[in-house]
């Protein structure tokens, strides 16, 4: 007798437990997506500018030294590379562009 009601008691502890664990989450839900703006945005305005500043300031100290033909060079390296930089961004744009006006 005594038995039967242990039995009784753990059932019903074990059902009250997991009825318990199975409504509540046991894990966050999965993002749906990166957050690409906020990333382009955060490298924008924090780490373009950083390494503008470094780059002024190597053409300003090679250019103290008298290597003024060096920092030409390298100057026109930084703009050609900041110019395929805003190329990529505007092939982005368009590109999304294209998509919206082909699959609307």
């Amino acid at each position: 007798m005594i038995a039967i009601e242990l039995m009784e008691t753990a059932t019903s502890a074990v059902t009250h437990t997991l009825s318990a664990l199975a409504s509540t989450p046991l894990a966050e839900p999965a993002p749906k997506g990166i957050d690409t703006n906020g990333v382009v945005t955060f490298f924008a305005s924090k780490i373009a500018p950083i390494l503008l500043a470094v780059l002024g300031v190597i053409f300003i100290g090679r250019a103290s030294r008298g290597e003024i033909s060096k920092v030409l060079t390298s100057s026109a390296i930084a703009i050609v590379g900041l110019a395929f930089i805003a190329g990529a961004a505007t092939l982005f744009f368009i590109g999304d562009y294209l998509i919206d006006l082909i699959f609307e």
